[in-house]
């Protein structure tokens, strides 16, 4: 039985108890204020009887924004550390793995591999939760107190601003003034196929948006879950598998996507691209196995339509982390 504590926080380390067959990520991403720099870092434990270590995953995105058909550099880095290396706390939330410190509030970074070294210090402030209710404890509804799960997620800001810099093989990079965003995973593979969209920089201040589909297994059977959180104007916005709302209409390929999904009297239709992608590592039974394509610098367009069809709302947004993951496309 998962502990309350745990479920209404999902930020906390999850996975306490386990041995074997499990991992758990933390996404913390940061954009600076012109958009020019992107990264994602992604702290981790991969448990399995083969070979259980901690990890800091890196993918960093550098984009030359006035010239929107250039292509964004993109570079990947694993970075691999004993599980004696991490260590955590529940209050206030944080963990450790080497010299490098995550939690809610900021990161300590100190990297070192030949080709890539990372050090320097970020931290946020206004970060924005998501909210929360007794059937509704994070962002899987109710699928959150199941303890049988394939794959958790769960969302710890959906947008922030951002302070500090970053030393990037010797070079600066400054932050403040940009925004950030925080989610993470746990359990014991990612989905098989699943799509996966994020995104906080709309013309519009104050937006921001994440949706995902994913392949779900579940008692013995599967289905096709889905979820898009949408904070817009003060106001939050849920549309998912567990409240009742609907696919109407779903387009997939290798860097595009588009979905027009309703809830009630409320439709939303996204559109996203994605024009490059940097390789990183996802679990399966808890070792870091297989290869994922993750974009940095998409763009989403979006659409808030009443059940008339009636435009509510509609902007576009950039520096969108974009994931398309099927086997038809990979």
């Amino acid at each position: 039985m998962r502990s309350v504590q745990k479920i209404f926080q999902p930020e906390i380390y999850q996975g306490r108890h386990k041995k074997q067959d499990y991992f758990e990520g933390w996404y913390f991403k940061q954009v600076s204020a012109d958009q020019k720099h992107t990264i994602a870092l992604i702290p981790g434990v991969s448990l399995n009887h083969k070979d259980s270590h901690a990890f800091v995953q890196v993918i960093i995105a550098e984009n030359n924004v006035e010239d929107m058909d250039q292509k964004s550099t993109l570079v990947t880095h694993y970075y691999r550390f004993p599980l004696s290396d991490f260590s955590f706390q529940d209050e206030p939330f944080s963990i450790q793995i080497g010299k490098n410190i995550f939690s809610k509030t900021d990161i300590f970074l100190d990297l070192q591999h030949d080709h890539l070294r990372i050090e320097g210090h970020l931290y946020w402030n206004d970060i924005q939760p998501i909210q929360k209710s007794l059937l509704c404890p994070n962002i899987m509804g109710f699928f959150g107190y199941f303890s049988f799960m394939e794959c958790y997620h769960g969302i710890i800001s959906m947008k922030h601003v951002c302070s500090g810099k970053l030393c990037i093989n010797g070079k600066e990079i400054v932050y403040s003034g940009g925004q950030g965003y925080i989610e993470k995973d746990w359990g014991h593979s990612f989905p098989k196929e699943y799509i996966w969209v994020q995104c906080n920089h709309f013309t519009e201040k104050g937006t921001a948006m994440m949706f995902s589909v994913a392949h779900i297994p579940f008692l013995g059977n599967s289905f096709k879950g889905f979820l898009c959180n949408l904070s817009l104007q003060g106001k939050e916005y849920r549309w998912a598998t567990y409240n009742h709302s609907k696919i109407i209409k779903e387009v997939v390929s290798e860097n595009k996507l588009f979905y027009l999904i309703k809830r009630k009297q409320l439709m939303l239709e996204i559109e996203a691209e994605v024009r490059d992608h940097g390789v990183l590592i996802a679990p399966q039974n808890g070792q870091m196995i297989y290869n994922i394509k993750e974009g940095l610098m998409g763009t989403v367009k979006m659409k808030l339509m009443n059940k008339d069809g009636d435009i509510l709302y509609e902007d576009i947004g950039t520096s969108a982390g974009v994931e398309i993951v099927a086997k038809k496309y990979s």
